[in-house]
Parts: structure tokens; sequence; C-alpha cells
């Protein structure tokens, strides 16, 4: 191969180098998306001085002050009055209501004001924009309170809390119409990246003028570039609705200080940009990593100091200063072990501040914005990386590894005694049975006292009595995938579970106190009307028989990198590729030859999942969800299938 041409990057001593790791908007804000935790805390047991700060939670924080809503206000008086949305002629007319609250809600939100929840949930406190519409569902002043079935007359806390989310969300109305109608609390520009051919939304959108938004995180850039002083700038981009902010983030750090180095990685890059030919990325970031960031890294770091060539990079692009073309180099050298990646830190990020949102009543999904959990992997990769739908070529699902389960207790422990709270979410693609026992035992062991959640595949290895166990260990909430809820259509997706095997296991953890959710799917190839009616209906007997407490129905998207979309004739269905520019490549559309309108039933099956959440509708005919064109078909399935399942012999350990 021949030299490379990078351009010109002042090279750093080894004493000196600093590693600055970000979180660029959005991501939650209930509590630090953990990429960065995990590489500074790797690069801190490598002698690495390693920081780490998160500007999507301090681009909300500064907005979202009286200050800043000010500063909001001038922007959003300067509309025209066609351009005012009812959030923002709203706001603008309670403005100083907002000002006024603004600084209490959040410090109740961050937990610093507990005593507040009884003004909020009086409906007396806040000013009630567009978003609190959907409470007055009986329009009936004497009506009783809408919100009562969901906290009774005792969950003040929590009704308040929801109530402060509404009003949040009120502000981000505001935000999006009044100032960039990309923005959202949970994603930025996603349109501009996520499975986007080209570059060149993304860079008209970074060519404009910046706007208060913009000129606010680059005030947030700017200060942690002169309170850090690093040698190197990583940014993780865990989402596509993380794109935008990083790259206003680089181009901030590129005009002001153009000597620092920038490396892009994360998610989104791992999974969408593998294609990655577009030089005008280039124009941001310096270098952008694919997978498991620690080997890149480290490679990265000694060749910024000097010590590695470009050609010894490993699984990192960069582009030829004289030839402008992006070359991914390949330098082989074995990925760190599981075992030997350190334990995350979250030293340097404000963990006092984060917001404790309830957004969604759903009672899983809840538990992703209500709360400060500390994020930790049990396993590396998927153990079973067989379903169909999945992204099962890619390396953070393809490579499985695992750790003992006493280097994670000893991870956990050490968390805890940083961070003071004992919440835990493992984050695993689906977290291995056989771990999760020998964690269990060891968290037991030693008399460890936390509450965890996470994600597992519906296997019959999770028996009643390891469902105990697990529970016994702090096992408070499980999600796993009932997809489709078809055995057809499991054994075309390889899922390895049957319906009635899932309806056992997810009994044996509601016996055992542990909530499930349940996540499910429809659009797969090939599913007709017959067996997305015959699906709701196991889904209707399974809230029944109290297996699951928790439901979502997502529509089926395919994914180049999974075996649908690399193998799409097997599964009866053809790509419609769109001509690729260099940039992101993921989601694909495909045509299915049964033709049926996916769209339409879904809005039936997520009306469904709504009311049976909430013990409502669970004895009617599953075909009066469903508002069809033609006939729906009566289910196949017999009303007491999942009821026999249960009475049948239970798996023992």
């Amino acid at each position: 191969m021949p030299e490379m041409h990078l351009a010109e990057v002042p090279l750093a001593g080894t004493s000196s180098l600093r590693v600055l790791s970000i979180i660029p908007p959005m991501t939650q804000l209930n509590t630090p998306y953990p990429s960065t935790a995990y590489l500074t805390g790797f690069l801190r047991g490598r002698g690495v001085d390693a920081v780490q700060e998160d500007l999507a939670l301090g681009l909300v924080l500064t907005l979202l002050t009286p200050t800043g809503l000010e500063r909001v206000q001038q922007v959003a008086k300067a509309l025209p009055p066609s351009q005012c949305s009812p959030s923002v002629q709203f706001f603008l007319q309670h403005v100083v209501d907002y000002q006024a609250t603004i600084a209490p809600v959040i410090a109740f939100l961050q937990g610093r004001d507990s005593t507040l929840c009884h003004r909020i949930a009086g409906r007396g406190f806040l000013p009630e924009g567009p978003r609190f519409a959907a409470l007055e569902v009986y329009g009936d002043d004497q009506a009783p309170d809408p919100l009562a079935w969901a906290f009774g007359s005792l969950g003040h806390h929590d009704k308040a809390r929801h109530l402060a989310t509404l009003y949040l969300n009120d502000l981000a109305d505001v935000l999006r119409d009044a100032i960039d109608p990309r923005f959202e609390f949970v994603r930025y520009g996603e349109s501009l990246a996520a499975s986007q051919p080209s570059f060149e939304p993304l860079a008209r959108a970074l060519a404009q003028a910046p706007h208060l938004m913009d000129t606010v995180l680059q005030d947030l850039t700017l200060a942690a570039i002169q309170k850090h002083q690093p040698g190197l700038v990583v940014l993780s981009v865990p989402f596509p609705g993380a794109v935008y902010g990083a790259l206003r983030i680089a181009q901030t750090i590129k005009a002001h200080s153009p000597q620092v180095p920038i490396a892009l990685g994360g998610g989104y890059v791992n999974t969408e940009l593998r294609q990655l030919s577009e030089p005008r990325l280039f124009d941001f970031v310096d270098f952008v990593c694919l997978d498991a960031g620690e080997r890149p890294l480290l490679a990265l770091l000694e060749h910024v100091q000097g010590m590695r060539s470009a050609q010894r990079l490993v699984r990192t692009f960069v582009r030829d200063a004289t030839s402008n073309a992006v070359r991914l180099m390949q330098w082989q050298e074995p990925d760190i072990p599981f075992e030997d990646v350190g334990t995350p830190t979250w030293d340097g990020l404000p963990l006092d501040r984060y917001l404790s949102l309830l957004d969604m009543l759903n009672p899983m999904h809840r538990l992703w914005s209500d709360g400060r959990w500390n994020k930790l992997t049990i396993a590396q990769g998927c153990y079973w990386k067989k379903c169909s739908f999945c992204d099962v070529s890619l390396d953070y699902i393809g490579r499985y590894e695992t750790a003992t389960a006493q280097t994670l207790v000893d991870r956990i422990e050490a968390i805890v005694a940083e961070t003071g709270q004992t919440g835990f979410h493992f984050v695993d693609e689906a977290a291995p049975p056989k771990m999760l026992k020998a964690l269990a035992q060891e968290l037991l062991r030693r008399k460890l006292h936390i509450s965890w959640w996470g994600n597992i595949r519906f296997e019959k290895s999770f028996t009643p009595q390891l469902a105990e166990l697990l529970a016994q260990s702090g096992c408070i909430a499980l999600s796993g995938g009932l997809e489709v809820a078809s055995d057809r259509l499991l054994a075309l997706m390889q899922k390895g579970v049957s319906v009635e095997q899932v309806a056992r296991v997810t009994k044996g953890f509601s016996e055992a106190g542990i909530l499930v959710h349940a996540y499910l799917m429809y659009g797969f190839p090939t599913q007709t009307v017959q067996e997305t009616v015959d699906a709701l209906e196991y889904v209707r007997q399974l809230f029944e028989n109290g297996c699951i407490q928790s439901g979502f129905f997502h529509r089926f998207t395919c994914t180049v990198h999974s075996p649908v979309g690399l193998n799409p004739a097997a599964y009866g269905v053809a790509l419609e590729e769109t001509p690729f520019a260099g940039f992101a490549r993921n989601d694909i559309g495909f045509s299915d030859p049964t033709g049926v309108d996916h769209g339409q039933l879904g809005v039936g099956l997520k009306k469904a999942m709504y009311n049976f959440m909430h013990g409502l509708g669970l004895e009617e005919d599953v075909r009066s969800w469903f508002a069809l064109d033609a006939p729906c078909p009566k289910t196949r399935i017999k009303r007491n299938t999942i009821a026999r399942a249960l009475a049948g012999p239970r798996a023992s350990a």
C-alpha cells in the first residue's frame, strides 16, 4: 500500500495528551449514555488522562432557564404571525409564567425539591400548553381526574413528574417550531443522517448560519475545550439523532482549535457508515472508527503521538490529503477481551443534574426515562445471533464474549461506590441465562443489594426457579422479543422460541414479581392479515393470563446487515435499492408479494396494546381493534390456548 498523506496534525507528548470524550445532542436526559463512561474508564485503566462531557444535557439545561427562555422568546417574537404554531403562540402568551416556573420544575425533576410535587399535581402551578390537551379527555369539569387510573389518589409524585414532563415537551415543541424544525429531546436532526445515502443534507444544514441552539452548543463546546485542553476529542454518536449535534461540535472545534484532532465513533457509525467514501465528512472530523472502540482508540493515540503510521490504524477511516480519497485502515490487531475492558466511570459527569422524566405511562418504557440508571454490559454481543431481522453480521452482535461473574460484580461494586446509586440497566443485546444465574449467585453471596433490569431471550433456560433467583438478586423488570407472535414466522426469523414457550417463561417471571415487557413486531416478510389478527389474540391472552404487563408493537424494518437484507429471496421479498452516494446505508425498502397494508393494521395493534396494558378490552374480540377496508378475518387461535399451555408441565431447574 502506498504511503498515505494525511492532513498535518501536531503531535502531543505522551504525558500531556488528554482525551476528551463527548456525548453530543441528543440522547437521554435522565442518565448519561454509557459509551463515554466505558471509554473513559478503559483509557484511565491504561494510564491515559481521559475526561468526558455530556453536551446533550448541557444544551437542554442552558436553554431551560429563565435567561434561556428569554432568548427563545426573542427569537419567537420575530416570527411572522403566520409561522407561529399553537405551541409558540401559547408560549409567548405565558412566557412570564414559564420563566417563573422553569427553575423550580428543573429542580423537582432533578430530585432537589420533591415537595413541589403537590403544587404541580394540583394542576394550578404550571402553564399548560397544547401537550396537556390529551389529558382533557372527559370535557366535564365534574368528571373524575383523567390521570387517576394511572396514579390513584396517593401517586402525587409520579403524577407531578408526568405533568412536568408534558410541560417540558411543550417547551421542546417551541424550540422545534420557533428555532429548528429538526429538534426533539431524544433525537436531533435524525432525518439528516438516518439511512441517508448522501452527505448533502447534513452539509447544507451545517453550512447555514447558526441559530440559537447552535450558538448555545458552540459556547458549551468552547467552554469544554478551554476547561480540558484535550489532545484528542472523541465524539460518540449512538443514534442518527446525535449526528447533527456531533458535527456542529466538531465544526466549532475546527474553527477555534484546528490543531485538536477529532475522532468519530459509536453505534451509528458502526451500523450506517461502514461503506463510507464521502470526503466532506473529514472537513469536520479527522478519523472515523468502527466497532468496539478500545483497540482503534489505542492505535489512534499512538498515531497522534507519532508512534504509529496511518497504515497501522485499526478499523479507522481517514482522508488522503493528496487524493481526497477516503480509505479504511484495517491493521490487524486483536480486540481487547471483554474481561479486560475495565470498569466504566461517570467521573466528570454531573450525575445530580439529570432529569427524571415520566413521559410514557407504559410501565417498561418509563424505566428508560425515569431515574438515573448505571448502564452496564454483562456480555459483548449476542450468544444467539441467528434472528433474521437483526444485524447479526455486525461486530456488536456477532462477536460474543463474556467476563466472569466475579469480574462483573467487582465492576458493579466499583460503580456503586463511585455514584452512590444502586440501580443498573444491563444493556446487552440479550443477556445470557448462564451469566445471569452466575451473576445473581455472586450478588447474593456478597450480599450486594442492587436493583436491575435488562433484555433477554424468552428461552426455556429461564425456569421458574431461575426467575425466582434473579428476583432475589434484585431483578425488577425484563424485556424480550416475542416479535410476531406466530410460530410460522418465529421459525422463519429463526427466533428459537415458540409462543407457548414464551408464555411459560414470562409467567414464571411474573410470578416471581418481575415486570415483563414484550417487544412485538408486525409487517415481517410474508406476514398476512390473518397472522396479524392471530398474533394480537396471542398477545391478548398473554395479558389476560398475567404473563406480561407491558408491550410495544413496532413495524419491521429491513436493514442491509440482517439476514433478510443479505438474502431477501429466502424470505420471499425483493429489495428496493436506493442509489448510494458514499454516506450512510442501513434501512432499506422491500416489496412483499402479500401486498398487506401493515400501516393500517399497525393503528389497531397499537390501540389494542394501549388498552391491554390498562386492563381494558381483554374480553373483546380482537377484530374490534381493526378498522380495515375489507372484512377482518376471525382469529384461528382458541381463546384458552395460553391458559392450556400454562396448565401443562412446567420446566424445572
